[in-house]
């Protein structure tokens, strides 16, 4: 039971860093083509 837990809680970790990853890429990936844009 222990051990599902930690599981579960380890597999929620990995998606919330892997979104925030995904997020932060998309932003910079977004400034690089607003300031392509402008120029």
């Amino acid at each position: 039971m222990v051990l599902d837990l930690l599981l579960v809680f380890f597999c929620l970790l990995i998606y919330v860093v892997l979104v925030l990853i995904v997020v932060a890429f998309f932003t910079l990936f977004e400034r690089k083509i607003l300031g392509y844009i402008q120029i």
